[in-house]
């Protein structure tokens, strides 16, 4: 096994060019994480209208941030699933539906906490 030698430093910026690299292909090719986006450019709109305080952009930023880790995480398990089986496959549709239940947790999560925020401004 013939492993290429690396420094912690150069190790680093290969890891860091490829997050950026996937972090690209995410927002460039995939739908669910750009309406995701939208919503969250939205959403940042809605903030600064109804001035929400310092704690209550943490909150909605680390919102945002779950449902697209989550998302992020369902469309890397899709792959996988698809490209180890191209065909319908019933155990293949039950892991890709239990992915697809974690961003729904992230979704819940995040709606659960704009309400909070929210509601109590509009009422």
């Amino acid at each position: 096994m013939n492993q290429e030698k690396t420094s912690f430093i150069s190790g680093r910026i290969k890891s860091v060019t490829y997050a950026l690299k996937g972090f690209y292909l995410l927002t460039t090719t995939e739908h669910s994480i750009i309406t995701q986006l939208i919503i969250s450019a939205a959403m940042c709109v809605v903030g600064f209208y109804f001035k929400i305080s310092s704690v209550e952009w943490m909150f909605q930023i680390f919102a945002t941030g779950l449902v697209l880790t989550a998302e992020g995480l369902n469309t890397a398990i899709e792959k996988i699933c698809d490209y180890l089986q191209p065909s319908f496959d019933k155990k293949i549709g039950f892991i890709k539906d239990i992915a697809a239940g974690a961003v729904t947790f992230a979704a819940f999560t995040a709606i659960i906490i704009g309400a909070i925020i929210y509601l109590p401004k509009i009422f």
